[in-house]
């Protein structure tokens, strides 16, 4: 397992590029002894925090440089939500730097109270434990996984900046900041929008209506859909993802199942209240007030789900939603490609029959492409999509 670590990596404003090229990433400590005012970008209380963490070698964490073993994580997330994604970058860091004398792997988060703080020289066997918890998708709080997901590297003092490979960031803005700051002189610059938990590709239908290729549960919409079957089984597929991340959502899928209020053609809108933001980012102090509230839309793809999806009933639950979105308080909507996963259905059937309706909303609309196979070129036009 230990085959998959390729490097390190370090969370930092892009202004900071210039200092950190010439300087290392440096610890907290290093950084108020040598007197540079970087552009900071971690909570003062999460920083706070991590000065009280004592090291088994009596050090606080502050004397330490962290990398992270997973850049897309909780803590990157939660930055996302405070900065806009042309400001942040991240560094890649050659994996050579674990064996820097004094150095600490992590087991999770390290200013948690769960997580062990181990010298380097445990990292060996420990080494498929800790990268089992960094090769995750998406993450919860109750099973921990949210925390070790957050694994950590501690350097002491500084990495040298030769030690850094490269630049990545969000998208081409970022990348020409990015250049402009560091020029030709610094490593290479790569776009890694799927690190950023942004989509990989979008493509433009209308002004309104966008067919994605990105992961729907990291979608800044306020209403996200779950095809479901109408039997209260949530097995396999995005449903399995949102009774893991959202046992509340599927408690209440299975209600609607229980009292027929979703059935074939009949989607069900759960308005959760609880911030879909709080679930995903780091909270090891509390989050900034946020207004943003994430909204599930039940959508029957399939009758048992033993069965295929029926291509009418896709179209019956697009009427529904048509005919009640503005009265329901829906003001954005991501979709999957319905019934195209383990329904069975084929893209060329459900894809322009999805932008036929959807380019009536008045909202913004995202359709996610299939996951489970590539959509030809052909079939992502306007020309094939809303002929």
């Amino acid at each position: 397992m230990t085959r998959r670590l390729r490097e390190f990596y370090y969370i930092t404003h892009i202004l900071n590029l210039p200092s950190i090229l010439r300087e290392g990433i440096l610890s907290h400590a290093e950084v108020e002894r040598r007197g540079i005012e970087p552009v900071t970008v971690y909570d003062v209380g999460v920083v706070s925090w991590r000065q009280e963490k004592i090291t088994p070698d009596g050090h606080s964490l502050w004397e330490y440089a962290n990398l992270y073993f997973n850049p897309r994580n909780p803590m990157l997330y939660r930055l996302l939500m405070e900065h806009k994604n042309t400001e942040i970058a991240v560094l890649g860091v050659r994996k050579s730097i674990l064996n820097t004398p004094g150095s600490f792997v992590t087991t999770g988060n390290a200013a948690r109270s769960e997580t062990e703080i181990l010298p380097k020289e445990k990292w060996t066997e420990r080494a498929d434990e800790i990268l089992k918890g960094i090769d995750v998708e998406y993450w919860s709080e109750a099973d921990g996984s949210k925390r070790r997901i957050m694994a950590e590297v501690l350097i002491p003092q500084c990495i040298p900046p030769e030690t850094i490979d490269a630049i990545y960031v969000a998208n081409e803005e970022a990348r020409e900041a990015v250049l402009k700051l560091v020029r030709s002189s610094g490593p290479p610059v790569v776009l890694e929008p799927r690190m950023f938990f942004a989509p990989t590709r979008m493509y433009s239908l209308t002004t309104r209506l966008q067919l994605v290729e990105g992961d729907m549960f990291f979608s800044r919409m306020q209403t996200l859909t779950i095809s479901v079957n109408t039997v209260g089984v949530m097995g396999k597929g995005l449903a399995s993802r949102a009774k893991y991340q959202f046992p509340d959502a599927y408690v209440v899928y299975q209600d609607a199942c229980r009292k027929r209020l979703l059935l074939p053609g009949k989607p069900y809108l759960y308005k959760r209240e609880a911030s879909l933001d709080a679930a995903l980012a780091d909270d090891t102090f509390p989050l900034p007030l946020t207004n943003r509230r994430t909204w599930f839309l039940f959508f029957p793809t399939k009758r048992h789900w033993r069965e295929r999806s029926r291509i009418e009933d896709i179209e019956a639950g697009l009427v529904w939603l048509v005919q009640h979105y503005q009265q329901e308080g829906i003001e954005s909507l991501a979709l999957p490609a319905l019934g195209c996963g383990l329904g069975g259905l084929k893209w060329a059937d459900v894809g322009p029959l999805m932008c036929r309706y959807l380019s009536r909303l008045e909202i913004p609309v995202h359709i996610h492409l299939p996951l489970e196979r590539s959509v030809p070129e052909e079939q992502l036009g306007r020309e094939f999509l809303l002929k």
